[in-house]
């Protein structure tokens, strides 16, 4: 049993603590509706998404079924992140919840829809391969305060990480440093792949304009040589030259031009940062106030470094 003095150490001894940003709590000012292919299925889905109360955060309605954009209900899966609950999944959810944690829309209901009545899945619509159609439509729809039921206004709190968390497999990693804003700096590595090849992206430091502006239109990418086996996994049903870059060993990029010369790079940023909304809570921040390094990560890692952040959180006395 620990004594008193033990659980002290204990608390203190945490990493991740919950601080109010100084900010209020936001929704959107009206709903939007999207569809498209999505990239995995190549089923057709629409989403709309609806302004919330204060504190309810973000969340996916699929056939009544209310699925939370929490780490709670992330499981492992190929290429993608999944939400999954009592049976019922949401798949690639990472440029959506993207957009939305970087352009401030803390709470909001996400329905989402398939041309097929029976499908107990779902998947978000790749458009572009980018978060850009997202946050142009966000952008389109404007901002609002998010009120709760009682009409009152909720601070934003955020997690701040006071030592520093990581995660490692082999010579991949992630790892978050004590910082006064949130930044991000991502490196990849793809050696047999020389067109790509080893390449790093910070931002300096992260707001919503930085974001809309060199993040979010960087687009999700492939290696040519290996779409037959993705192909045989029963993947990229949907995807094409319209919504990805696609980058062969031996003749370089198949559908350039790039919007970035780092492209790939800056679009594993964005992948982060949706993975990263799923340590929100109730309308708070997900990104964590640091700055975290991450080399060759993945939708694996990063979730599983969510996971890690939310055991190591501070408990107040």
């Amino acid at each position: 049993m620990l004594i008193p003095t033990a659980v002290n150490a204990l608390k203190s001894s945490r990493s991740i603590s919950w601080s109010p940003t100084g900010r209020l709590q936001q929704t959107l000012a009206g709903c939007l509706e999207l569809s498209g292919i999505s990239l995995h299925s190549g089923k057709v889905s629409k989403v709309k998404l609806c302004p919330e109360f204060a504190g309810r955060g973000r969340y996916f309605d699929f056939k009544s079924n209310f699925i939370p954009a929490s780490i709670d209900y992330a499981e492992e899966s190929p290429l993608c992140t999944t939400l999954c609950k009592d049976g019922f999944k949401i798949r690639t959810v990472e440029h959506l919840l993207s957009a939305m944690e970087a352009m401030g829309v803390d709470n909001c209901r996400i329905e989402i829809a398939n041309e097929d009545d029976e499908d107990s899945e779902v998947e978000v619509p790749i458009f572009d391969g980018s978060a850009g159609k997202w946050v142009d439509a966000i952008g389109e729809i404007g901002l609002k305060l998010a009120i709760d039921q009682c009409g009152n206004c909720c601070e934003k709190m955020a997690p701040y990480v006071n030592q520093p968390v990581h995660v490692w497999r082999n010579d991949c990693y992630l790892v978050a440093f004590p910082a006064s804003a949130v930044r991000i700096t991502y490196g990849i590595d793809f050696p047999q792949v020389p067109n790509i090849g080893c390449q790093w992206f910070s931002t300096a430091p992260l707001d919503n304009m930085f974001y809309a502006e060199q993040i979010a239109p960087s687009r999700t990418f492939c290696i040519y040589e290996e779409v037959e086996q993705m192909q045989n996994m029963g993947l990229i049903k949907g995807g094409s030259i319209e919504n990805a870059l696609v980058c062969s060993v031996s003749k370089g990029w198949i559908n350039p031009p790039l919007r970035f010369h780092d492209e790939p790079c800056r679009h594993k940023v964005l992948d982060f940062i949706g993975d990263l909304s799923l340590f929100a809570q109730l309308g708070s921040q997900g990104i964590p106030v640091a700055h975290i390094v991450a080399y060759k990560g993945g939708h694996a890692m990063h979730t599983n470094f969510v996971r890690h952040l939310s055991e190591n959180i501070r408990v107040e006395k």
